[in-house]
């Protein structure tokens, strides 16, 4: 009884944020945005409401910047009930939400909350290989190349979520992934901003495309221990995850840091004084150190400590 109740009553809100009036239509989408926000079931009754999906769609798209903002809010809130992610991430959904990033107008709250929104379709792996084929890679990534753009940091989680895929990694690096995120380390003013493009760089090391494309990268070693001198953890633990793949897969690369007078001193304030994971990355890369001087020492060439 209560079930029903309830569902009679969001269905009378969904009714009237339809109405003409600007007034009524903004009360009853904050109040759609309120109760589903943190109930679950609620947000399995707003779904189930007849044409519920297409109405938040089509009031996404209005002109006026706080009805789209809660429209986009309650859709929002929708995708955290994993049973609704498949449902919600079709096509035309995926291609508004793309709109909505790649123009400029579109007010700095809309495009955070549709660039949260793909993020949180994205996490149902089903799902990730649907914003791939809409083009969704490349217009983040020409987003995240625009030092002005507000909603950065939600567009870097973004990316992080969808390059997990083989697929969207591949499309990714072909789009310029990594000049962009490397300019993003080596500019930006927010700790965070670098951290998280770090952590983009890392899952994109993980496939060969990714990998091959860092190795290319002009002084990408020396660029990586300048951030291991920083104040950031998340950073560091990014630029040494990253030192240890290009170390395995280059032997050059680790000749390029031991070419460097402060990389050692590095390492050893870091193992002392990082995170757990900085720390266990640090370990890895000064093993990897010792073993190239044991080798450089038993083969009688000294190149490399050099």
């Amino acid at each position: 009884m209560l079930t029903a109740k309830l569902r009679e009553t969001i269905h009378e809100y969904l009714s009237e944020a339809q109405s003409d009036s600007h007034e009524v239509q903004q009360k009853a989408l904050q109040t759609l945005a309120s109760i589903t926000r943190v109930s679950p079931q609620n947000r399995s009754l707003l779904a189930q409401s007849h044409g519920a999906i297409p109405a938040l769609l089509a009031l996404s798209k209005s002109i006026s910047p706080i009805i789209q903002t809660l429209s986009l809010s309650v859709l929002f809130n929708l995708s955290l009930n994993p049973n609704l992610k498949q449902s919600l991430a079709d096509m035309e959904t995926i291609n508004h939400l793309n709109s909505i990033i790649l123009s400029p107008t579109s007010p700095p709250e809309s495009t955070k909350l549709a660039s949260s929104l793909i993020c949180s379709l994205a996490m149902l792996d089903k799902n990730k290989a649907k914003f791939g084929v809409a083009g969704t890679i490349p217009l983040l990534i020409h987003a995240i190349s625009d030092p002005c753009n507000a909603a950065a940091h939600h567009l870097l989680s973004t990316l992080a979520e969808l390059v997990q895929f083989h697929g969207n990694c591949t499309l990714a690096v072909r789009a310029g992934a990594i000049p962009v995120l490397i300019h993003v380390v080596e500019s930006s003013d927010g700790e965070d901003l670098s951290g998280t493009s770090l952590a983009v760089l890392g899952l994109l090391s993980k496939f060969d495309e990714g990998l091959n494309a860092l190795k290319k990268t002009e002084q990408i070693v020396s660029s990586m221990v300048e951030v291991l001198k920083g104040r950031c953890m998340l950073s560091k633990e990014g630029a040494a995850e990253i030192l240890v793949r290009l170390f395995d897969e280059n032997e050059g690369c680790l000749a390029d840091a031991l070419n460097l007078p402060e990389f050692l001193t590095v390492l050893a304030d870091i193992s002392v004084r990082g995170s757990a994971k900085a720390r266990e990355m640090t370990a890895q890369l000064l093993k990897k150190t010792m073993d190239a001087n044991l080798v450089s020492y038993s083969d009688g060439s000294h190149m490399l400590l050099q």
